[in-house]
């Protein structure tokens, strides 16, 4: 909005000329979605907990400590970071772009998935929520539409082409099926950081360290001179979401100002559907689909040992961790829970770093 109207005030008002740089977009994105979430977050947390008698529902099979810790305390917290990085990104973005478009859509869709299913759960005081088959099909459902609107705004050959990192002039077009592979893409990573999300912090701090580096992706890819000399394909367009990118890393850190341990609120579905939709869809339009599953490599590992541990007992009746996903298993085996989140932080800011690298590699 802010770009729309002053931008073309540049001419007469010098000072007007720095709302066309995409970096002070970006960085004012950060803060007014850091600002928002202060404003708005207790008065949210407060109108959550008034309605959400007994908080969120804790699994009774879960570590036994979480229903000692963590009971009564109200989820569908996500809101707070949808709410303030949709308005940074409407306040400080192109609005005429239609990636930025794209990725709120699927953001926002997300995050409708993930509040049905938390009201479900609050409201019949069930952990389980919507039924699985039930919300995956709404989640590929709304992918396949946000995938094809992508296809139908990147370039050729880039809009049916899986970009493979390393190597330069390396690209897979698979044509119409490519829609398929940027929806596993989107649903999977969206899925990913849902099950990431089990502890005070651990999910929405490797999501900040995933968005900054995919915004820091955005500005690259959708910046001809600097996509050519580092030899990444270009995308125009796609630098604004850097924009994108930085409300949501200013959105997750105001939200983790009231999740850091003891919560006060809990992230939910409406929160972990719609951020690693968010990265999924970022990922997809900047062309670096297989960066994602690097510098997500911790809610790869984490989704990697659910698979495996449920394929284990179903094979051979024994399970391989003491309990699913990765971070419950060492919670079991008597690690601090502060012990385990700051040790998955600092491994998603090495596999953020090991991303990064993929941009000069070539």
């Amino acid at each position: 909005m802010l770009y729309h109207l002053l931008t073309p005030l540049a001419d007469e008002i010098t000072l007007f000329n720095v709302f066309r740089y995409l970096t002070f977009r970006t960085a004012g994105a950060i803060l007014t979605a850091l600002i928002v979430s202060f404003v708005v977050g207790p008065l949210m947390i407060q109108w959550l907990r008034a309605h959400q008698s007994g908080g969120q529902p804790i699994r009774a099979d879960g570590p036994e400590s979480h229903l000692l810790t963590k009971k009564g305390t109200p989820t569908m917290g996500g809101l707070l970071i949808l709410v303030a990085m949709t308005l940074a990104t409407l306040l400080w973005s192109d609005l005429t772009n239609e990636f930025v478009w794209a990725a709120l859509a699927l953001t926002i869709g997300f995050g409708s998935i993930g509040f049905l299913d938390d009201y479900m759960k609050v409201s019949k005081k069930n952990p389980k929520g919507l039924p699985g088959k039930l919300k995956l099909a709404l989640q590929v459902s709304l992918a396949l539409v946000i995938a094809y609107w992508v296809m139908r705004e990147l370039p050729a050959p880039l809009a049916t082409s899986l970009a493979v990192p390393v190597f330069k002039n390396v690209l897979l077009d698979m044509g119409l099926f490519y829609v398929v592979v940027s929806t596993f893409v989107m649903v999977g990573a969206s899925n990913a950081v849902n099950l990431t999300d089990g502890l005070d912090g651990l999910a929405i701090v490797p999501v900040m360290i995933a968005a900054s580096v995919f915004g820091f992706i955005a500005y690259i890819v959708g910046h001809v001179v600097f996509a050519n000399y580092l030899q990444v394909h270009h995308v125009p367009g796609s630098g604004e979401l850097a924009v994108f990118s930085g409300a949501l890393v200013g959105g997750g850190l105001g939200f983790l100002w009231f999740n850091a341990p003891p919560a006060r609120v809990f992230m939910g579905d409406t929160g972990s559907l719609s951020l690693g939709g968010a990265l999924g869809a970022v990922s997809v339009i900047t062309k670096h689909e297989l960066v994602l599953a690097i510098v997500g490599g911790l809610f790869v590992l984490e989704t990697a040992s659910v698979i495996v541990q449920v394929a284990s007992y179903k094979l051979t009746g024994k399970r391989v961790f003491r309990m699913a996903p990765l971070h419950h298993h060492f919670e079991k085996k008597g690690w601090a829970e502060s012990t385990i989140v700051i040790r998955f932080w600092i491994i998603a800011g090495i596999l953020a770093l090991v991303g990064l690298s993929t941009l000069k590699l070539r």
